[in-house]
């Protein structure tokens, strides 16, 4: 009877943690100075954008020429 319970038991802990992990963020830096922060990694695009989503989880794009940089957020 142990085993049946143990079982499913541990099951349910591994998905809680893993339903724990957060996304993780990316600081943008432009050539004008400014830092974009997205939820997420930026994809790129064939026409030279770069995807990303806002703080507000909006879809936004840039140019990839006014990207200076692109740095994964330390949590």
């Amino acid at each position: 009877m142990k085993k049946a319970l143990i079982i499913p038991l541990s099951v349910l802990l591994a998905a809680a943690a893993l339903s724990g992990c957060t996304r993780t963020s990316y600081a943008i830096h432009t050539n004008d100075g400014r830092t974009i922060i997205s939820d997420g990694k930026p994809q790129e695009s064939e026409t030279g954008l770069l995807g990303y989503k806002d703080a507000n989880g909006v879809k936004q794009q840039i140019n990839k020429s006014e990207v200076k940089n692109v740095s994964e957020v330390p949590h």
